[in-house]
C-alpha cells in the first residue's frame, strides 16, 4: 500500500490524553481538568476528580503505545449523524459470532482486552432492521474516543480491495507467471508446518540440510525460478503486474477460461519487508508524488516492461496463497476470519487494536475523483490488518472487488480523523491495576517545566515517525 506524506505534526494538545508512558498522565495533567494538581494521583482519585468535572465514565487507564486520545460527546463526533450506522451495526454483528463463540477468553494484551463481548452478546441477540435503532444501540453501549498518533492532529487511511483478474489452471502461452502457495521448506520460529495460518511480517527461513536455516529467497530469486517445477502453483496469470499486485491486496479472484474462478487467499510470505514500488518511483522522480497511485504504478510497469522487473525487485517481499471455498459473490475473508464488507471493513495494526472494534472515521477522500473533495462519514469495524498498517489512528479501508473498487482504493493516501467507540463494559478500574504507577515528582519541578517536558517528548516522537516514514 502507497503512504501518503507525513501529516502535519502539532504539540500534544491540551485536551488529549497519552499513555505511551503512564507517567504522561502527570504531565499532562497540568493543562487538563481532569486532576486537581500535577501530582501523581491513584486511580481512585482521578476517578473522582473526572466524576467532579464530567459526571460521565471514567476513560481510563488505558495503555495504546504511542497513542493521544480524548472523550467526547456523541454530539462532538463531527458526522455522525450524516452516516447511516444499519450497515456498520450488520459489520459489527459479523464480528460478534467469532467473538461470542470462544469458550476460553483470549489472554488480555491490548487496551480493550475481552470488553467486547458484552455488546456482542447484545448486538448477536438483538433484532435491529432500521437505521434509528442501530444508532441507538452504538451510543448506548459505547463511549467515542478520538484518538491519533502521539503528537499529531490526524490519523491517515489507504484502501484496499480484492483484484479480479483472469487466468489458467495450467501454463499456456498466455498465462506464464505462476501464482505458489507456501512452499514446504518455509519456516517461521513458532509456528509449525502444520500451522493453517502464518504472521504477515517477521523473519522467515528455508532449511539446509538438516539444521541450518537461511533466510528465504527473495522476489528476485523466486522469479527467475528458485521454486518452480516443485507443484506449487495454484493458478497461473498474463503478468508480474498482476500477481504484484495480488500480493499487495491480499487476495483476488481469478476468472478461468472455462467461465468458473478461483479465489486466492493470503498465506503466507518469504520473509523480508514489503517496500513500496510507488516510493521507488518518486524517489526517481519518474512519478510525482502528488500523482502516486496504484494506476500510475500499473501505467510505468505496462509501458516499460524490462525497468518493471527491476522495480519489482526493489521489494524483495514475496507472498504465497492458498485457495479457498468462495462463491463468486462471497466478498474476501479478513484476518479475523469473517467475510468483508465493502465500504464498512477495516484493516488495523493488530498489536494494537482488538478485531471487531468499531472505529468512526471522518475527512475529505478522493473517493468520487482524484481531488479529496468527497465527504466521508462512516462507522467501520476492524476485521482485518496489515504489514504497512502500523500505528493507533491508521487504517486501510475495504473498498470491495473489482477495477472500480481498485481505481478508488489506489488512489487513497490522506488524513482523516479517528474516533474509537470504546465499550462501556470495559472496567478502567480493573484494567488500571496492573499500569505502574509514575516515580513521585521531584518538589522542585515547576508545572510550566513538566508541560515543556510534555511537549518535548512527543516532539522528538514526531521527528522519529517522519524519519521512519520518510524510509519506506
Amino acid at each position: 500500500m502507497e503512504r501518503k506524506a507525513d501529516s502535519k505534526k502539532k504539540s500534544l494538545p491540551g485536551a488529549w490524553i497519552s499513555y505511551v508512558h503512564f507517567w504522561l498522565y502527570a504531565v499532562a495533567a497540568v493543562s487538563l481538568p481532569l486532576v486537581a494538581d500535577a501530582k501523581p494521583v491513584r486511580h481512585h482519585a482521578a476517578e473522582s476528580e473526572y466524576h467532579r468535572h464530567h459526571h460521565g465514565p471514567v476513560l481510563w487507564p488505558l495503555e495504546i503505545s504511542g497513542a493521544q486520545y480524548a472523550p467526547l460527546k456523541w454530539s462532538d463526533v463531527s458526522g455522525w449523524t450524516d452516516d447511516d450506522p444499519l450497515p456498520a451495526f450488520k459489520t459489527f454483528r459479523a464480528s460478534c459470532k467469532p467473538i461470542v463463540a470462544q469458550t476460553v477468553p483470549p489472554i488480555e494484551t491490548k487496551a480493550l482486552g475481552n470488553s467486547l463481548l458484552d455488546p456482542c452478546k447484545l448486538a448477536r441477540a438483538a433484532n435491529i432492521s432500521d437505521s434509528a435503532k442501530a444508532r441507538e444501540f452504538f451510543e448506548q453501549q459505547f463511549i467515542p474516543l478520538q484518538i491519533s498518533r502521539l503528537g499529531e492532529e490526524a490519523g491517515f487511511v489507504t484502501g484496499y480491495y480484492e483484484p479480479v483478474v483472469d487466468g489458467s489452471r495450467v501454463q499456456t502461452d498466455v498465462y506464464t507467471v505462476p501464482v505458489y502457495r507456501r512452499p514446504s521448506n518455509l519456516f517461521v520460529r513458532g509456528f509449525s508446518q502444520a500451522s493453517t495460518s502464518l504472521p504477515n511480517k517477521g523473519q522467515v527461513f528455508r532449511k539446509i540440510g538438516r539444521r541450518k536455516l537461511v533466510p528465504y529467497y527473495d522476489r528476485g530469486e523466486i522469479e527467475d525460478g528458485a521454486i518452480a517445477g516443485r507443484g506449487l502453483e495454484v493458478v497461473w496469470l498474463k503478468s508480474q503486474t498482476d500477481l504484484l499486485f495480488i500480493q499487495i491486496q491480499g487476495s483476488a479472484r481469478i476468472h478461468l477460461e472455462d467461465g468458473s474462478m478461483v479465489r486466492i487467499n493470503y498465506e503466507a510470505h518469504n520473509g523480508y519487508p514489503y517496500t513500496p514500488v510507488g516510493r521507488v518511483l518518486i524517489d526517481r522522480n519518474i512519478v510525482p508524488k502528488d500523482q502516486m497511485s496504484m494506476q500510475r504504478i500499473r501505467e510505468y510497469m505496462d509501458q516499460n516492461p524490462d525497468a518493471a522487473k527491476e522495480l519489482r525487485r526493489q521489494n524483495r517481499s514475496y507472498v504465497f496463497f492458498r485457495e479457498v471455498s468462495l462463491s463468486k459473490d462471497d466478498e474476501a475473508v479478513g484476518a479475523q476470519g469473517v467475510p468483508l464488507t465493502a465500504g464498512r471493513s477495516i484493516a488495523v495494526d493488530k498489536s494494537l487494536h482488538v478485531y471487531g472494534t468499531p472505529f468512526f472515521i471522518e475527512g475529505k477522500l478522493p473517493i468520487e475523483s482524484d481531488a479529496p473533495n468527497t465527504p466521508f462519514h462512516r462507522l467501520m469495524v476492524a476485521q482485518d490488518t496489515g504489514s504497512a498498517i502500523v500505528g493507533p489512528a491508521r487504517a486501510d479501508l475495504y473498498f470491495g472487488a473489482g477495477a472500480e473498487a481498485g481505481r478508488i482504493a489506489g488512489r487513497l493516501k490522506n488524513p482523516a480523523n479517528f474516533v474509537m467507540l470504546l465499550p462501556k463494559s470495559l472496567d478502567p478500574t480493573a484494567r488500571g491495576k496492573t499500569v505502574p504507577l509514575p516515580e513521585a515528582r521531584p518538589k522542585a519541578a515547576s508545572a510550566s517545566a513538566l508541560e515543556a517536558e510534555a511537549k518535548s517528548d512527543a516532539s522528538n516522537r514526531g521527528r522519529q515517525h517522519r524519519r521512519d516514514r520518510s524510509r519506506q
